[in-house]
C-alpha cells in the first residue's frame, strides 16, 4: 500500500522537535519529580491532561482519548513506551520522556484511573459512509478476505481484555477520527510493531481506512 511520502515523512522522528518537546518535558518532569512517587496518580494525571485532556478527554486529534480504554492496553502501552519499544514519530515526541518516570504502580493505578472514566460519545456522520465502514469492521476485507476487526476489537468497538496469550486490545470507539486514520497508516507502515496489525492494515486503500476511521469514530 502506497501511503506516499508526506504521510510517511509524519511517523519518522524529526529531530529538531523531538530534541525541543524531549527537553520541555524533561523539565516538568524534573520539577515534579519529588510529587511523582508511585500511588501519586492525580499529579501524573495533572501533567497528561495538559495533551489528553482533562480526565482523558482529548480535544486534540494529536493525542488519543484515554476515557473509558481497555486498562491492560494502556498498562501494555505506557511500558512501551517506557522502554522504547513503541517508537513512531509521535512516541518520540511526546511519550518516551513522559513515561521515563513512572514506574509499574503507578503506570497500573493511572491505566485504572483513566478506564474507569465513561467514553466520550461519538459524533455520529453521513449515513452511507457510516455503512460502509460498519460492514468493513462487520464483515472485514472484501478485496483481500481479511477479518473483521470486531473479532478483536470487540461488538461495540469497545476493545478486549487480555485473555490468556491474547494481549488486550483497545477501545476504538469515539476515538478521534485523525487519530485512527493515522494509526492505521503507521500499521501498514510497520513503523508501530505489531505483526497482526500490520497485516490487516496494509491491505486496506486509502478510502477504507477513511471508511474505518469515519464509521468508529461515530461510534
Amino acid at each position: 500500500m502506497d501511503i506516499g511520502r508526506p504521510a510517511l515523512a509524519r511517523l519518522l522522528p524529526h529531530p529538531a522537535a523531538f530534541a525541543a518537546v524531549s527537553g520541555l518535558l524533561m523539565l516538568i518532569l524534573t520539577a515534579c519529580a519529588d510529587h511523582s512517587q508511585p500511588g501519586d496518580i492525580a499529579q501524573i494525571e495533572h501533567m497528561c491532561s495538559s495533551c489528553h485532556g482533562v480526565n482523558g478527554y482529548s480535544t486534540s486529534p494529536t493525542f488519543p482519548r484515554l476515557a473509558g480504554q481497555q486498562p491492560d492496553y494502556l498498562v501494555n502501552e505506557l511500558k512501551s513506551f517506557r522502554d522504547h519499544s513503541r517508537a513512531e514519530r509521535d512516541a518520540h515526541t511526546y511519550m518516551w520522556g513522559m513515561a521515563l518516570r513512572l514506574d509499574d504502580q503507578s503506570i497500573v493505578l493511572l491505566a485504572a484511573f483513566y478506564a474507569r472514566q465513561p467514553p466520550m460519545a461519538g459524533a455520529g456522520g453521513d449515513e452511507n459512509r457510516m455503512e460502509a465502514g460498519r460492514r468493513l469492521y462487520r464483515l472485514g476485507n472484501p478485496t483481500t478476505g481479511g477479518p473483521a476487526c470486531l473479532s478483536c476489537h470487540g461488538e461495540r468497538a469497545e476493545g478486549a481484555p487480555a485473555r490468556g496469550d491474547l494481549p488486550s486490545t483497545p477501545r476504538l470507539a469515539g476515538q478521534h477520527r485523525d487519530y485512527l486514520a493515522l494509526q492505521l497508516k503507521i500499521f501498514a507502515a510497520n513503523a508501530r510493531a505489531n505483526r497482526t496489525m500490520h497485516d490487516n492494515a496494509v491491505a486496506l486503500s486509502a478510502e477504507q481506512i477513511d471508511l474505518l476511521a469515519d464509521y468508529l469514530s461515530s461510534q
